[in-house]
């Protein structure tokens, strides 16, 4: 049997910058926090793959941050959608319907 590994890896690459946008919609989230969340909804992400995304996302105008103060060690940078952000988030929401209306009906 082929081993999908490697389409289901590339499948979820391409859903992690949504997912991201998804989470960082409900609330401002520290990295560590972002991981844990996907992490509970089963997409496995680790800092090294996280840190550049959000960076280029910042660097994008998607995202914006603010430091926090923590009572376990260092500020913490919180990350945060910009309304430029929560546009294109709209748009991943509609290009992510399309995806899946398309899957489903050729599931049938």
């Amino acid at each position: 049997m082929m081993d999908v590994s490697n389409a289901k890896s590339q499948m979820r690459k391409g859903m992690l910058e949504y997912c991201i946008l998804l989470l960082l919609k409900r609330q401002p989230a520290y990295a560590s926090d972002i991981i844990q969340q996907l992490k509970e909804a089963e997409l496995l992400v680790v800092e090294g793959t996280l840190y550049p995304l959000l960076t280029r996302l910042k660097k994008d105008g998607l995202l914006a941050y603010e430091w926090q103060e923590s009572t376990q060690g260092p500020p913490r940078k919180y990350y945060e959608l910009t309304p430029l952000g929560q546009q294109f988030l709209d748009e991943l929401d509609k290009a992510w319907g399309e995806i899946s209306n398309t899957v489903n009906y050729l599931k049938k």
